[in-house]
């Protein structure tokens, strides 16, 4: 092995030393420089990068009475890396908003230690009116090019239901059939589709299994909700490796400080895939002191995450 380790630093050297000759160091020369002052660490190169679980807000309730300024603001104060916005909140980011104001959302988050990842909409296609559906549809193009301006990477998006007055199959047929239409929208602005495992049955990872075993747009990932039916058997790890080859850059997680879900198992379940996205608190208490209360949060976030 250590004959091995001595070809392939030699290998590397001699390259680099053929590679920078032309700009006037010799093999010699930049071998001495690496071997002395820059080591190099065999064990970095040939291991895989590190999976990184980082920590933002979803402005459901935390968020929703906050202006942009003042949610930015708060979340460099806490610590909050990022934020997924929220319709009809006091930020007041929608598609009303004219070119010049969306360019200045996007520069207030270029000028912050807070990324955008994106917006969580409403939008769902599980219903069978027709009108409705195309309706939502029509609306979630509207806000990937909302997100595209602001600088945002995705949308969120949900099924909410299984009417029971249709059967199953079509409606997660029709569900998924409306993620490739909207997935192939939104891979022309280069964004992701994020589908939150969400409603009363559609929350069920058998469920989202089964219209994501139909979805065919490779931009339309899962965003995982920590919802209490994970729970259910097969258990946590059991409905994870159901869908994991779909879950994409965000998770929603609640109030961490609960002991309601193992959210200390999810973590090494994200690892466990090299998952390098976001991990987004969606809190529902209402604590009096939210700036303190997201501290509290990040803390215990960053005990789990070890």
């Amino acid at each position: 092995m250590t004959r091995r380790r001595d070809f392939l630093k030699k290998s590397i050297i001699g390259s680099a030393g053929i590679a920078l000759g032309g700009m006037g160091f010799s093999s010699e020369t930049f071998a001495a420089i690496v071997g002395a002052n820059h080591p190099i660490n065999f064990n970095d190169t040939l291991n895989k990068k590190k999976t990184e679980l980082k920590f933002g807000l979803v402005t459901y309730q935390w968020g929703k009475d906050w202006d942009l300024p003042t949610l930015i603001s708060n979340c460099e104060k806490t610590g909050f890396k990022a934020v997924e916005l929220r319709t009809q909140h006091a930020h007041q980011v929608e598609t009303s908003l004219s070119a010049a104001q969306r360019i200045d959302v996007k520069k207030r988050f270029a000028d912050s230690s807070v990324t955008c990842v994106g917006y969580g909409s409403n939008f769902e296609y599980h219903n069978p009116d027709q009108a409705i559906l195309r309706e939502n549809i029509e609306q979630t193009k509207k806000y990937i090019k909302l997100c595209k301006d602001i600088g945002a990477t995705g949308i969120k998006v949900k099924p909410n239901n299984l009417p029971p007055e249709v059967s199953r199959e079509k409606t997660i047929a029709q569900i998924a059939v409306s993620l490739n239409e909207v997935g192939k929208f939104a891979s022309d602005y280069g964004l992701i589709v994020r589908v939150e495992a969400h409603g009363p049955q559609t929350q069920e990872l058998p469920n989202m299994k089964a219209i994501f075993d139909q979805v065919m747009e490779p931009n339309v990932k899962i965003c995982w909700n920590s919802n209490p039916v994970d729970l259910n058997p097969p258990g946590l790890e059991g409905n994870f490796n159901l869908v994991k080859q779909w879950i994409g850059d965000t998770v929603h997680v609640r109030d961490l400080n609960l002991n309601d879900y193992s959210y200390h198992q999810l973590f090494k379940l994200l690892k466990g895939i090299e998952f390098n996205g976001w991990i987004l608190l969606e809190a529902s208490s209402t604590p009096t002191d939210k700036i303190a209360a997201m501290k509290e949060q990040l803390a215990i976030f960053n005990k789990l995450n070890i």
